[in-house]
Parts: C-alpha cells; structure tokens; sequence
C-alpha cells in the first residue's frame, strides 16, 4: 500500500480529533481564591470576624468573584455588583436558593421564609395570604405597605422627638422604640410603654438577638460538620444543644405571646385592629383553619423579626452620620425650612420635594449598609458564568459591603456624601437602588416599610432638633468611631452625641405634643 493510501484511513481521523479538540470549548474552571489545604480547605481563611472586610480585600487580589471551600462545603463570594445583578437577578431561576444552615433549625427559626429553600412554602402560594392565594412575600409585603401607613403616624413619631427632648441622652433606645412600637401596633394592635419592662418586647428581642449571632462564621461548628447535631449534649464540646433547646422554647415564646394577645382582644369584643387580627378574622370567616393560625403565628412572627433589628440599626447608622457631618445637617435643614417651614413637622407629601433630604437618606443605606453580607443564596444546579465553574449546592455570599464602597461607583466610598446622588442643578440623579435591601427574588419584601420608616425619623429629627457630636467637660468635641458589631445585622456600637432643640419655637412644637 502506498504512502498516501495508509496516511488516508490512519491519518484522517487523527486529524478530525486534533481539528475538534481546538475546536471544543475549553473546560470551565472554578473561580480564582484562597489556596486550599488538604482535606480541611480553605477552612483558616475563612474570616470569623467582620468578613466582609476580609473579602473586600480578597477582590483585589482575586477578583470580583471569590470561591473557597471548607469540609467540601463550595462558597462564592460576589464582589460586584454586576457579577451579583447577572446571577441572582438574571438567573434567578438557578441562583433563588437558600443554603441548609443547621443551627437555623435547631434554634426553631426554621420557619422565617428568610431561610426556606425556594420549593417550600415560601412559593408555594399557601403561607397566609390576605386573599387565600397570594404567596408569602406577596404577604409580608402587604404588612410591610401597611407599616409604611403608620411610618410617620403622629402618635409614634411625636413619641421619639418627645423622648428625645426629654432625656437625648438616651437616643439610641428611643430610637429603637419608635421602630420597634410602629412594628408591635401594625403587626399585633400592641402598644409598648418601655423596651426594657415589656416582657413581649424582651422575647422577640432575645430571640432576634440569638439569630444574628448565629450568623457569625465559626459560631456554631454544627453549620460546617452538620452530623454534630447527632451527637449527645454530655460530649464535650457539645454545648451547643443547650442553647439551641433554650432558644427553640424562646423562639416558641416570642411568636405565641402576641398571638395570645390579639385572640384575647377578638374573645373581649376590643376593637383593637392589627394585621394579624384582619389574617384571623378572614381565617375564621373561611372555616377557621388551625393549620393556617400556625402559618399565621410564624408570619407575623417574620414582619417583626424582619424589620425591627434591620430598621433600628439603620436609624442608628443616621443618627451617626448626621451627628458626625454637621455641614450635612445644616443643609439638610435649610432645605427643610424652605419646603416645609420652620416650626413644622414634614410629612410624605413634602418627600418628592426634598431632594437633599432624599440624597440623605439614599447615603444612609449605601454609607455603612446593615448588612453587609446580604443572607446567603445556593445554586439550584451547575452554571458557567464568565468562563467559570459554579457548582451546583454553592453557598453565594453577596457582599454588599464592597458593592457600596466600589470606588468605581462612588468615589471616595468611607466619605458620607449626600451630593453623589445629585445631578448638578440639584435634583436627584437615577442611582436609586438600595443595593441592602438584598437580590432576585429574595429582595426584602419590606424594603419600602424600611425606607420610609428611615425617611420619616429623619427628616422628622433634622426639622426639630440639631444633632452635633458631644462635648466633654472642658468643652471638646468627642470624635465618633464608626465601628460596628459584628453578626447578620450589624449595629454602631455605642456613641455619644448632642441632640438639642434648634430653637425655642422647634422646642415649643415638641413640647406640645400630644402623647
């Protein structure tokens, strides 16, 4: 056989498999991060205080996505904003998910749609609805629409400036009265007089306060070897079981307290009206379902679990900045002074008015974000995304800290400057989104309850009052750290500041207020 015969039948189908091998779509490979170890992964570089510094940091050397793993555990930290709007929002449909997290369960949270996987209940159109056929967020929001009716009631917000001019000293708790009282009456009909003797007040805050901790990597070793759960409470290290048992009959405690209240006010004929009370009349109006007064219980449980911690915080983060930027303060009320006039309290129809205002309340949010790792998502199934791997089961931890600190985006990010949201001749510019409020089809659903609560304390306490750090007794200023807790929700730690009547007719306005 000649040369050329042989090359022909031996030769072509080498060449088929080189041309189709340069031809094949490479091999996704998964993102670049932190070098694992053997066996344990990247088990010590995973940050166990205020991670999302850690990972901020990591963007720079790694990139806008970040992947580790821990006891074959896959997480993805998304750096950017971009990468987060592309998978979670564009991709929903795989990226919707939510992580198994042991202690959630053990501590009896399990029932907050916050953590339930996307084929629960939590879709599943049945947790609650006003109608019998919305779905679960369709459900907090409609609480959420009716707390934003009540965000500058006369009552709660006249009750903080009164507080305020009373002893200002305390106005990190008067600050968490206000949201916690709006969120009690809206939800429960409950009118709290103290936060610190009101036994409800206590059981719902403990139990929020267990949560958030819980979040803390490296808190509970069960969430990265699940099979601790198996193990009996007597074996060392296992602690952990008391706590969670102690904390499940908290969690009990917190949801059935108020349920009581409100049942006790329908058997005594009061005409106490609430949320949760419309949810049990129309039940009973239907057939009286006990299954749904469980599903009940845990929702409303959710409305305020889900916005008091959040909404307290972010209050806190105001009062911080306004009493750290007293230039910021200043125009703040000149704006208010021309719009609203001098002597008067603003309401929501003043707020399309108010664009420094606005701006104000927009820096807020992005300034120092509450939750600067948004709760984490899970892939539903394998993806490619930018010519990497994201396997399926991978915990996506989206850190908004790096998003709203983006020098790209805004520069000079550590500096709280209401103007990066205005245009030139002072009217709001388009970058409306509060990147905090979460992603895709997780994004909070009382995110405008949230917003408007924070929009009306302030402009409230910027009308009223002059807010200034605080002097010591030689009559220097005292700085203010902008450090904050650590844990799901993370709060300013303990400050002090000056918050004082502007004049004598602001003191007068609150003075005569009503309670």
């Amino acid at each position: 056989m000649a040369f050329e015969e042989y090359l022909l039948p031996v030769g072509l189908p080498l060449l088929l498999v080189a041309a189709a091998s340069l031809l094949r779509k490479p091999k996704a490979t998964l993102p670049p991060g932190p070098k694992p170890k053997l066996l344990i992964g990247n088990l010590f570089d995973v940050p166990t205080q205020l991670a999302w510094l850690t990972y901020t940091k990591w963007r720079k050397q790694y990139g806008d996505l970040v992947f580790f793993g821990v006891f074959g555990n896959n997480f993805l930290i998304l750096n950017s904003l971009k990468a987060t709007t592309d998978l979670l929002d564009k991709r929903a449909t795989i990226y919707s998910e939510r992580p198994s997290i042991p202690s959630i369960r053990l501590m009896g949270w399990e029932f907050s749609f916050s953590f339930m996987s996307h084929t629960d209940k939590w879709r599943g159109g049945k947790f609650v609805p006003f109608d019998m056929s919305s779905s679960t967020d369709e459900t907090i929001n409609i609480i959420a629409q009716k707390i934003v009716s009540s965000a500058l009631s006369p009552r709660r917000s006249s009750l903080m400036l009164h507080n305020l001019l009373t002893t200002p000293e305390d106005f990190l708790e008067h600050v968490e009265q206000l949201t916690t009282a709006i969120i009690m009456a809206m939800v429960y009909g409950y009118d709290i007089k103290s936060l610190h003797d009101d036994p409800i007040v206590h059981l719902q805050q403990e139990s929020i306060k267990r949560l958030s901790e819980s979040a803390i990597p490296g808190r509970f070793m069960v969430n990265v070897f699940p099979f601790l759960r198996h193990v009996p409470a007597w074996f060392p290290g296992a602690g952990f079981h008391q706590f969670f048992k102690d904390t499940v009959k908290l969690v009990g405690q917190m949801k059935q307290a108020p349920f009581d209240f409100v049942k006790q006010n329908m058997q005594s004929g009061s005409d106490r009206q609430s949320v949760l009370r419309e949810l049990l009349e129309h039940n009973e109006a239907h057939g009286g379902s006990v299954e749904r007064e469980e599903d009940m219980k845990d929702i409303a449980g959710v409305a305020y679990a889900a916005a008091a911690e959040t909404t307290t915080a972010t209050l806190m983060v105001s009062v911080m900045a306004l009493a750290m930027h007293p230039e910021v303060v200043r125009k703040a009320q000149a704006e208010l002074d021309a719009v609203v006039g001098l002597g008067s309290l603003p309401g929501f129809e003043h707020r399309s008015e108010l664009p420094y205002c606005e701006a104000v309340v927009r820096e807020i949010f992005r300034w120092r974000p509450i939750t600067p790792v948004a709760i984490a998502h899970a892939t539903h199934e394998d993806d490619v995304y930018d010519g990497y791997l994201i396997p399926k089961g991978t915990i996506i931890l989206p850190n908004v800290w790096a998003m709203v600190h983006d020098e790209t985006m805004y520069p000079d990010p550590d500096t709280f400057k209401p103007e990066r949201f205005l245009n030139a001749d002072g009217t709001l510019n388009s970058d409306d989104l509060i990147i905090g409020f979460g992603f895709g089809r997780r994004i909070c659903a009382g995110r405008h309850a949230a917003d408007a609560t924070l929009w009306a304390a302030t402009v409230s306490l910027l009308a009223t009052f002059n807010i200034g750090k605080a002097k010591d007794a030689a009559g220097k200023e005292i700085e203010i750290e902008d450090v904050f807790t650590d844990g799901m929700v993370s709060y300013p730690k303990p400050f002090k500041c000056s918050i004082t009547p502007r004049n004598e007719l602001t003191k007068q306005l609150v003075s005569n207020i009503n309670l």
